[in-house]
């Protein structure tokens, strides 16, 4: 085994991740947003703040040598000789300050006058007028002018809008976001007191679907977190390389006491492709479980099975 010197392991452990790639490896590095970088063979891994997590396999840690250890499978004499010998044939110039990078500003549509026609669409949808109260009092609902869809808005630890999700509340589908959304801030419904179980849906009426089935069963619907992913979540062809819902990850960073976690995808291709996925690549500190809806393709089909509601609105 190669002798390497405590000056050469001290020398080794001063080079984080971004910088060793930069300049080492640069084919090996890719943006994936702002200041966030991954790499080519494990795109579940990311880089940012001068650390780096590897997603699928639940490792992380700040410098190259951590990487060329824990990732490359390399020992310490090799890892610290592949740094050092890097090190002596062109010595890295310091990175640059990364230019700051512009936050999105979310820019919500005009609100309506009132909510009418909202609370009329979510009430033939079997939406208990309890849940859309609070929706509403708490602005995560509203009705917007002129077009009258529904505003479904997504916060962040601050309780300051980052996202939002359009819904039209005619007969005529219509679904979008509003620009400068950012879906790692997705609609959402915290418990009512500190809970480490998490409840994830693809869409908002999924959730708030949901929600009604927990209040007419007489149970407590805000026990429990719920979570919308804001549309399909679509894995990577080969799952292992798949990166984590955008919301999800921003929700267990947020929230780093949650320990369960529920799927309520649908009962559909992608929806079971997505469960699989997200089983597969999160972390094993996570217990996660898959509860489908038991009849139709998704909670709102089975709110409305359960209340005996034609089904006569679009799918989503």
């Amino acid at each position: 085994m190669p002798y390497v010197t405590p000056e050469q392991i001290q020398r080794a452990k001063q080079m984080d991740l971004l910088t060793y790639l930069q300049y080492y490896e640069p084919h090996e590095l890719v943006r994936f947003s702002g200041n966030v970088y991954t790499t080519r063979s494990h795109d579940s891994l990311k880089i940012s703040n001068g650390k780096w997590n590897w997603w699928s396999r639940g490792i992380g840690g700040r410098s190259a040598l951590d990487y060329l250890i824990k990732v490359r499978g390399m020992t310490l004499p090799e890892a610290v000789l592949q740094i050092d010998g890097q090190m002596t044939i062109t010595p890295p110039v310091p990175s640059r300050k990364h230019e700051p990078v512009e936050p999105k500003k979310l820019l919500l549509p005009e609100k309506n006058e009132n909510n009418d026609r909202v609370i009329a669409y979510l009430t033939k949808r079997g939406i208990h007028s309890i849940l859309i109260d609070y929706c509403l009092r708490t602005g995560r609902l509203y009705e917007s002018h002129p077009y009258n869809n529904a505003v479904f808005v997504g916060f962040d630890r601050t309780g300051t809008p980052k996202y939002a999700t359009l819904r039209g509340t005619s007969n005529r589908r219509y679904m979008g976001e509003a620009n400068g959304s950012d879906k790692h801030f997705s609609f959402s419904i915290p418990a009512s007191k500190q809970c480490c179980r998490l409840h994830l849906f693809e869409s908002a009426i999924d959730l708030l679907s949901y929600g009604t089935l927990k209040l007419l069963s007489g149970r407590d619907w805000q026990l429990e977190n719920c979570l919308s992913l804001a549309g399909i979540y679509r894995p990577k062809k080969n799952i292992e390389e798949s990166t984590p819902p955008a919301p999800l990850m921003q929700y267990l960073k947020d929230f780093p006491y949650i320990e369960d976690i529920v799927l309520h995808l649908d009962n559909d291709i992608p929806g079971r492709l997505a469960t699989k996925a997200i089983q597969t690549i999160l972390p094993s500190r996570y217990a996660v479980y898959d509860e489908p809806t038991k009849r139709g393709k998704d909670y709102n089909d089975y709110l409305r099975i359960v209340l005996r509601i034609e089904q006569s609105w679009e799918r989503e």
